[in-house]
């Protein structure tokens, strides 16, 4: 028999809130099943939960875990899924690369401000060891 949740014993498994669990459950990305007005979360929950706090990590949005989750449903041989999965990382791979140049652009600049700077203090007399 598969194992069963509360919505505690899921939080505290995966290290995140309660109301986390119910902002995604408000969003459609898990429907637990209920005992009065009790959650109870199955291990297919968890696995789904597991695979939204991954996709989130990794900087997708919640239309695009919905719509991964989704196709899951629709084609259980997991051909669309993939497809969907590949074309999504590949776009995700081009935005982070492009943060990444700007990122080096950034630090270049403010290597090159700190040493300028420092050689103006230098110049002054001024210890750059302390500032």
């Amino acid at each position: 028999m598969d194992k069963i949740y509360s919505i505690t014993e899921m939080a505290k498994e995966l290290e995140i809130t309660p109301r986390t669990i119910r902002f995604y459950e408000d969003q459609g990305l898990i429907s637990p099943q209920r005992v009065g007005n009790t959650r109870i979360y199955s291990h297919r929950d968890r696995a789904r939960m597991i695979l939204i706090l991954r996709g989130k990590r990794l900087g997708f949005s919640l239309k695009d875990i919905k719509e991964f989750l989704d196709l899951y449903v629709v084609d259980t041989t997991q051909v669309e899924q993939l497809k969907v999965l590949v074309g999504k990382v590949r776009e995700r791979i081009a935005q982070l690369e492009e943060q990444l140049d700007t990122v080096q652009i950034s630090l270049k600049e403010l290597r090159d401000i700190e040493r300028v700077s420092i050689g103006v203090l230098q110049s002054k007399g001024i210890d750059t060891i302390a500032v």
